[in-house]
């Protein structure tokens, strides 16, 4: 896959359809061991049951979008793509069979597929596989932590990526809340996997900058602060899975708490 300027895209379409695959088969699996009624630490509204209706009429929107390209759903509740939802000993079979429905429906799609999107990406096709793989995965460590699993993590690879599409597509967004006044910037660094950002944070909004990484260890003196660590832990932290340990945080760390404050995807 090509990166668009000012991305990095290191896994393709095929490589998000499989990870989509993977991460809600280990959803299903944690939902199940955790019980629809157990709470969700990382999202403190909601039980298990909450968790798998939403990702699962999320699915089923996805697939109608680029199952039927024309249809308008767009702004689409999901009472309204889901209609009835199912009760609760159908539950886990019924996510299983939309979440399968999305992978055939992105497997089989036209490379070419127009259809509606909401971030920056090389195709349709590459956003939705990209966005659905990464909603699946953070969805899928919200209920290993409803289980109790005393360690989440995410591929390096997928984290990277997901750490991309946070910073790069979805952050800079004129809807984001992150602001900074005067101006101030953020360095994130992975320190196992050759990728680091620059996230540039004014009154105005913010923009964002990418590189390898080569060199750019010991260079947080030309960001107001740096946090740098392994590619999982940073991904589940920038998307507030996780606290802060583990990861090395340089200079003003309040630049780190503003960032951590306001950005909270909600689409």
């Amino acid at each position: 896959m090509t990166a668009l300027p000012g991305t990095m895209v290191l896994v393709d379409v095929s490589e998000h359809i499989e990870s989509l695959r993977h991460q809600g088969l280990l959803l299903a699996a944690a939902a199940s061991a955790a019980g629809l009624s157990a709470p969700v630490p990382s999202c403190p509204e909601w039980d298990v049951r909450d968790l798998v209706r939403h990702v699962g009429g999320v699915h089923r929107w996805a697939t109608g979008i680029v199952s039927a390209p024309g249809a308008d759903l767009k702004g689409a509740d999901l009472d309204e793509v889901v209609g009835t939802w199912p009760d609760d000993p159908d539950l886990l079979a019924w996510f299983g069979d939309g979440h399968a429905q999305l992978v055939s429906a992105l497997a089989g799609a036209d490379p070419d597929l127009e259809c509606w999107t909401f971030l920056p990406a090389p195709s349709p096709l590459a956003m939705w596989s990209r966005r659905q793989a990464h909603e699946t995965a953070m969805h899928r460590v919200d209920a290993e932590l409803a289980a109790g699993v005393s360690s989440v993590s995410c591929p390096p690879e997928l984290a990277v990526d997901g750490i991309d599409e946070l910073l790069t597509c979805f952050v800079p967004r004129p809807r984001t809340r992150l602001r900074a006044d005067p101006p101030r910037t953020l360095r994130v660094r992975c320190v196992d996997m050759a990728a680091s950002w620059v996230v540039e944070i004014s009154p105005d909004g913010v923009k964002t900058s990418v590189s390898d990484g080569e060199g750019d260890a010991g260079r947080e003196s030309d960001a107001d602060c740096e946090v740098s660590g392994a590619a999982s832990d940073l991904y589940l932290a920038l998307w507030n899975r996780r606290d802060l340990s583990g990861l090395v945080v340089r200079g003003d760390a309040a630049v780190l708490g503003n960032f951590r404050e306001f950005v909270h995807v909600r689409w």
